[in-house]
């Protein structure tokens, strides 16, 4: 897959930003004195990768180099960096799926959240567009119900989203890093470019966390919401990919109890 410009300089400061969160202690290397810069050196990374610095300084440059998949391998080992992020790591380098453009939701799966109500229920696409929804989730977020919705945009731009999430920055830049990540899997995709550009214009706090390149996968857990009837409540939450459409996700909400 060839790589454009942008893409290049994805991966340069994605590299970069890594390299700089690594201490020299957490990589294993002797104390030497003060630095000027947060972070391994450039020279000291690419000893751990085993591969020449002039070269890794070329690749973070975003200069027109290509990586194998050996040596990828390494630059995340030497970063230690996660499953999610080496996938991310990958992806930037171009070895990635081919795009697969979204179908529309069949409607017998449209109808799924509403057989899961009174536990809030909907399917989102790859950029967080609600697909589908049942009335228990309306009532936990508001507007969902609106034409066109977005649960990336409600968050960031909709101030009821600080009311209903009570960690909301906690849960805001797990968002943002889950889209960081599948941004990273669909590098041509105009509808990615368009909603991290609306949220930037958007959002002081996307405009401050996106430069930190964090990425997370799409997974279960536990949030605290405020119902608006029940006040606030502690949810445990799945995520389930449809199977025909993996960009496509149900997310329940359960197991509620009181904060």
């Amino acid at each position: 897959m060839r790589r454009t410009d942008e893409q290049r300089h994805e991966l340069g400061a994605f590299l970069r930003s890594r390299r700089e969160r690594l201490t020299p202690a957490e990589a294993g290397l002797p104390r030497t004195g003060r630095r000027r810069t947060p972070g391994l050196r450039r020279e000291e990374l690419a000893v751990l990768a085993g591969i020449s610095a002039t070269w890794y300084t070329f690749l973070e440059q975003g200069r027109d180099v290509q990586a194998s998949d050996q040596v990828l391998g390494a630059l995340a080992a030497a970063l230690g960096l996660g499953q999610s992020e080496k996938d991310h790591l990958f992806r930037l380098a171009g070895h990635t799926r081919p795009h697969i453009p979204e179908a529309e939701l069949a409607p017998e799966v449209a109808a799924v959240p509403g057989f899961l109500d009174p536990h809030p229920a909907f399917i989102i696409g790859a950029t967080y567009d609600v697909l589908s929804h049942n009335e228990a989730a309306a009532e936990l977020f508001p507007d969902l119900g609106e034409e066109n919705p977005s649960f990336a945009r409600w968050v960031f731009t909709d101030p009821r989203s600080r009311h209903v999430l009570i960690d909301w920055e906690v849960e805001a830049r797990g968002l943002l890093a889950k889209l960081r990540a599948l941004a990273g899997q669909h590098p041509a995709d105009e509808r990615f470019t368009r909603l991290i550009d609306d949220l930037h214009e958007a959002s002081q706090e996307v405009r401050s966390w996106w430069p930190q390149y964090d990425v997370q996968p799409r997974h279960g857990g536990r949030k605290r919401l405020r119902h608006p009837g029940r006040g606030p409540l502690d949810y445990a939450y799945t995520a389930f990919h449809l199977a025909e459409q993996p960009d496509q996700t149900l997310v329940v909400y359960s197991d509620e109890r009181p904060c």
